[in-house]
């Protein structure tokens, strides 16, 4: 996974760190399985840094306290503090120590219950030497095309990351999971990405991708695709309509 920005080195050591704790506990890879932009960033499906750790949760419902508990043993140990967490959710805000303006937080989000549609796979993440389970790529592409548009239907907010992320898929000529979009959705792929094409038309702005992306990407990389990130999306989201509909 790259680092665009030196100062941001010691958030990726703390990321790979608490990473392969989690994976070096036989609980906890057993039950969290690996997914996000980290989780593709360090297979090689994605061309820059990311933040954060997420996992689906796939242990039984009465065993996520057990979860949870096992998690802050762990962030104690390596001494991560719990600068808070989720009521409702297995979600956490850890701080480390760091200097004065650099990221000092890291946050872990594991989602419960996961899509049933979601297909997983064993992958050695060859950067903390450890083998995971992780959605497949299909998989994550099916997400990140939905997050696109329910990040902004929950809260009101709006990830460049999301949109640069399916442009990338589109661009290595990944395909998606349907059954994922068809489950979270409840409606075919067609009319969901009909839908989003609307959706970035109307409600994806160049401040939006400039202030999530700029510290991402490599300078070079960010300049490149800034100003071209939401309308070659749209091509790549109209091609997939016509696809489909040929299919038809």
């Amino acid at each position: 996974m790259i680092t665009p920005r030196t100062q941001d080195a010691k958030h990726k050591a703390w990321l790979f760190r608490l990473l392969s704790a989690i994976a070096d506990d036989t609980y906890l890879v057993s039950v969290l399985y690996f997914k996000g932009g980290t989780c593709a960033a360090m297979q090689g499906f994605l061309d820059r840094f990311s933040v954060d750790l997420d996992f689906d949760y796939l242990g039984k419902k009465e065993a996520v306290a057990k979860t949870q508990k096992k998690m802050e043993e762990i962030f104690e140990q390596l001494g991560l503090e719990i600068k808070d967490k989720s009521q409702k959710v297995p979600q956490y805000f850890l701080k480390y120590e760091a200097g004065s303006g650099e990221r000092n937080t890291l946050k872990v989000d594991i989602s419960f219950p996961p899509p049933k549609s979601n297909k997983y796979e064993s992958v050695e993440i060859a950067e903390i030497d450890r083998i995971m389970h992780c959605q497949t790529i299909e998989t994550m592409f099916a997400n990140k095309l939905v997050a696109l548009i329910e990040r902004y239907e929950k809260n009101g907010s709006i990830a460049g990351r999301d949109l640069y992320d399916v442009h990338y898929f589109f661009m290595q000529g990944f395909r998606y999971n349907s059954e994922v979009i068809e489950e979270r959705r409840k409606e075919k792929p067609i009319g969901f990405i009909k839908a989003l094409v609307a959706f970035v038309k109307k409600e994806i702005t160049q401040t939006a991708i400039d202030q999530d992306l700029n510290i991402l990407l490599e300078p070079k990389k960010f300049q490149q695709i800034r100003k071209n990130l939401k309308q070659e999306t749209l091509v790549f989201l109209q091609d997939e309509i016509r696809r489909l509909e040929n299919k038809v």
